[in-house]
C-alpha cells in the first residue's frame, strides 16, 4: 500500500500547520506590547462603548434572526459549487434539480423580505 495518492493532501496539511504555528509565533515575537484601557475594551465600531448590567445585556432577537438568515443562504452557496463542477456529468437532470432547489431558497428568501426580516432597525 503506496501513500503516494495522499501525499499532496497530508503536504497541504503540514503547509497548513506550519502556516499557522509561524504566524503565531511570529506575531508573538514581532507585535507591540503597548496594552490600554482602549485596546483591552470590546470592539463596538469606535463608539464608546455603553454600561452593561451585571448579568450581561440582552441582544434583540433581530440579531438571532439575522444571523440563522446568514446561515441558510450561506449553505446555499455550498450546494452550488460540487453542482458547477460537476454539472456536464449532471446534465438535464441535474440542472432541473438545481432550478428547482434556488427556486424554492427564492421564495424563502422573498418571504423573508416581504415579511421585513432584512430590515435591520
Amino acid at each position: 500500500m503506496t501513500l503516494s495518492p495522499y501525499a499532496p493532501i497530508l503536504g497541504l496539511f503540514a503547509l497548513a500547520a506550519f502556516f499557522a504555528l509561524f504566524s503565531v509565533a511570529s506575531a508573538r515575537i514581532a507585535g507591540p506590547r503597548r496594552y490600554n484601557r482602549a485596546k483591552l475594551d470590546a470592539y463596538e465600531c469606535g463608539i464608546e462603548p455603553s454600561p452593561q448590567p451585571v448579568g450581561g445585556g440582552r441582544f434583540p432577537i433581530k440579531f438571532y434572526l439575522t444571523a440563522m438568515l446568514f446561515i441558510v443562504f450561506d449553505i446555499e452557496i455550498i450546494f452550488l459549487y460540487p453542482w458547477a463542477v460537476s454539472f456536464d456529468q449532471l446534465g438535464l437532470f441535474g440542472f432541473v434539480e438545481m432550478v428547482m432547489f434556488i427556486g424554492t431558497v427564492f421564495i424563502a428568501y422573498a418571504y423573508v423580505w416581504r415579511r421585513g426580516g432584512l430590515d435591520w432597525d
